[in-house]
């Protein structure tokens, strides 16, 4: 299998082109770097240094004679999708279509797209943990982007024939993670806390997420590669509530010192509560999530630590 991934030097990208290598797969990194780092690929990747929206992408993609392209290149921060919301809709719509013209007239079979929890928006404890089936309710121009994106992929299905597999992350996490993104509140906390600096909760703390590790999401986009269930979409979750004040409680014991957070307002757009069901996952894809919160903590402070 061949198979392009955009986005493929940033910080989910890296651990699926280790995820790809691993299984044999012939993989193609296509990333611009203006977050993605060279760096972050193992040694015998290639890399096509482009913009989604350049002009050489088509080129890559007609050359490349890829059977399947993983769609991770996008604008993933919440806040930057209200602060500026044209940007946002030309890197994760424009940016999204671009690749689908270059799938469907390259003849590549199958298009895997990163969506986000953030698809559902603020929903009620007595919902969760939430299905696919879900209504979604953006509560950000990001999580709308991303929803309109799945409406271009079921329609690009029904008119071309292009197969696609829509992912919905939950809070992903682990090593090489930058400060923005939905996880980004871990690589903050980890990064602060290595440092031996302070670390900043926003809202009461009792907010919760759907934590699930980088490498297990890698390993979800591969499973979503191979399918026979394809033209859906499928949460990748633990299915687990975490609070931001279990969150640090955990950190704490991992750095081996007590840490007290200061507190700072709740920000616009920022979900309540979230925790996604992984069932249809686990039947469809026959995929679950390995690494614990803990381990998956250890891996990305030891990182963090690492790096100095």
């Amino acid at each position: 299998m061949k198979v392009l991934v955009t986005g493929g030097a940033g910080f989910i990208g890296s651990h699926l082109m280790r995820k790809l290598q691993a299984e044999g797969a012939e993989a193609v990194a296509l990333d611009n770097l203006s977050v993605g780092r060279r760096e972050n690929l193992p040694e015998g990747i290639d890399l096509a240094e482009i913009d989604v929206l350049g002009e050489d992408l088509n080129r890559v993609v007609a050359n490349g004679n890829f059977d399947a392209i993983v769609h991770l290149a996008g604008q993933t921060m919440v806040g930057a999708s209200i602060d500026d919301p044209a940007h946002d809709a030309e890197q994760n719509i424009l940016g999204t279509i671009r690749v689908l013209e270059a799938a469907r007239q390259s003849g590549v079979s199958r298009v895997i797209f990163a969506s986000t929890a953030a698809s559902y928006g603020d929903v009620t404890e007595a919902e969760l943990p939430i299905k696919e089936a879900h209504k979604l309710a953006p509560m950000s121009f990001y999580g709308l982007s991303k929803v309109t994106v799945e409406q271009y992929l079921e329609l690009y299905h029904r008119i071309f024939g292009l197969d696609y597999v829509v992912l919905r992350f939950a809070n992903v996490y682990g090593e090489r993670q930058g400060d923005g993104g939905e996880g980004g509140v871990i690589s903050i906390f980890t990064k602060n806390i290595a440092a031996g600096q302070a670390i900043t909760i926003f809202g009461d703390g009792e907010q919760t997420r759907d934590f699930v590790y980088a490498g297990d999401i890698a390993a979800g986009i591969w499973a979503a590669l191979h399918t026979t269930t394809p033209n859906a979409a499928y949460n990748l979750s633990t299915q687990t509530e975490t609070s931001l004040r279990e969150l640090v409680n955990i950190l704490s014991n991992i750095a081996g010192r007590r840490i007290e957070p200061k507190y700072g307002p709740e920000r616009p757009g920022d979900i309540y509560k979230s925790m996604l069901s992984n069932g249809r996952a686990r039947r469809g894809l026959g995929w679950k999530p390995v690494v614990s919160l803990e381990e998956g903590l250890r891996r990305t402070y030891e990182y963090f630590v690492s790096k100095g």
